[in-house]
């Protein structure tokens, strides 16, 4: 399988190409909704009352990679995990709908000849993402006020792997 495109190609939010024919039959999307990386959305005790919020917000409208998304929420889940075992609760807020999509084009020899590209092509979906506009809160940790300063750790380790600049919210 080839290597993941680099992100820069898909973080804009512009409107996405939709495909649009005369024949009825080939407005759709082909090859289905891609599998999502992201296994659980509710981490910790869900039924508990907890005292402090902090919510993780976006500084950027972009769209953030779904494998991007599991990457934060496994290393925050990590960090509570280890030390306050199930005493948390832990939400991603957002959901990656967007489809991402590739015109894969054949490189090396005689590949010029082989394939000429096309213009604004529809492409195979190779990926999803969640669109974030600014501020949007991306996740959501709720813990007791004597566990804030962990609780702020899991958040910074959750915010350096996502692809935006983002910012931490304590609130009540």
């Amino acid at each position: 399988m080839a290597r993941i495109r680099k992100f820069a190609a898909y973080q804009n939010l512009e409107r996405p190409y939709t495909r649009i024919s005369k024949f009825n039959k080939k407005n759709f999307v082909r090859g289905g909704f891609p599998h999502l990386k992201i296994t659980k959305f509710t981490m910790g005790n869900t039924t508990k009352q907890y005292d402090t919020l902090l919510t993780l917000h976006s500084l950027r409208a972009m769209n953030i990679r779904h494998n991007a998304l599991e990457a934060a929420r496994m290393t925050s889940n990590r960090v509570l995990e280890k030390a306050l075992g199930k005493d948390y609760f832990l939400r991603v807020k957002v959901y990656p709908f967007h489809v991402l999509r590739e015109n894969p084009l054949a490189s090396g020899a005689g590949a010029d000849r082989m394939s000429t590209g096309m213009q604004k092509p529809f492409g195979k979906p190779i990926s999803s993402a969640a669109r974030v506009r600014e501020n949007q809160i991306i996740m959501e940790l709720k813990v007791n006020q004597n566990q804030l300063k962990l609780a702020k750790e899991a958040m910074t380790r959750a915010a350096k792997k996502l692809p935006c600049p983002c910012k931490i919210v304590i609130g009540q």
